[in-house]
């Protein structure tokens, strides 16, 4: 007999149309190691992330009444905030930007193909970031083609001032390791490869790893770690 010893993953679901937040549910709630709630709207979606305390929320930009990358930015301003992945059905570079800016760690189309939906949430629960399609730097770095250079714009001076663990770590995120890949990388534990990444938080003046993995990509011209 398998039993899954993973930690469950808790997941909220915010979207107004039922269809998507139906079919998302059933999907979710059928996956080993994962349990789904679901919302309508935004107004819910903080009472019911402060009284269910979910790791990952798919919540979408475009609902009336509350527009999600305001949801986001409250979420995200939590004492312990949620993971937030922002569910969309455009592409549109403006939402991107916002959304990154305000601590989004990904981006899932609705047309995304379903069994991909679990293993979204589960590399999201352990600290990745997720852009559909998937698969490659080069989709990371579209979805981070929006984000603004910090201000002041990161220089040489700034990356050099990292710690050769922290540049190791740096690379890692932007090619889209999760946390407890990058501890199995590099042999430390998953505590010390948060308190790296808090340190690359401070230093690059970014509040997300989508944000991180962005300065990546703008040091290499694009192409992302080598």
């Amino acid at each position: 007999m398998h039993y899954d010893l993973r930690p469950p993953v808790r997941v909220l679901v915010v979207d107004d149309e039922e269809l998507v937040r139906t079919a998302l549910q059933r999907l979710l709630d059928s996956a080993d190691a994962v349990t789904v709630a679901a919302t309508c709207d935004g107004a819910d979606a903080l009472e019911a992330t402060r009284r269910l305390a979910p790791d990952v929320v798919l919540l979408d930009i475009d609902m009336p009444g509350a527009f999600g990358l305001d949801v986001l930015r409250t979420l995200r301003a939590l004492p312990a905030p949620p993971v937030v992945a922002m569910l969309t059905a455009l592409d549109r570079a403006d939402h991107v930007e916002r959304a990154l800016r305000d601590g989004a760690s990904g981006f899932l189309l609705k047309t995304t193909e379903p069994r991909l939906f679990v293993d979204a949430v589960r590399l999201l629960a352990a600290g990745g970031v997720i852009c559909t399609p998937p698969g490659s730097a080069a989709v990371l770095a579209r979805c981070t083609a929006g984000v603004p250079a910090p201000t002041p714009p990161r220089s040489s001076d700034d990356l050099a001032a990292l710690t050769p663990r922290e540049h190791e770590v740096l690379t890692l995120i932007a090619a889209g390791l999760s946390n407890t890949d990058i501890a199995t990388h590099l042999g430390m534990g998953v505590t010390t490869v948060k308190t790296h990444i808090g340190a690359l938080k401070r230093k690059l003046a970014v509040t997300s790893r989508v944000g991180l993995a962005a300065v990546v990509h703008r040091a290499t011209g694009g192409q992302g770690p080598a």
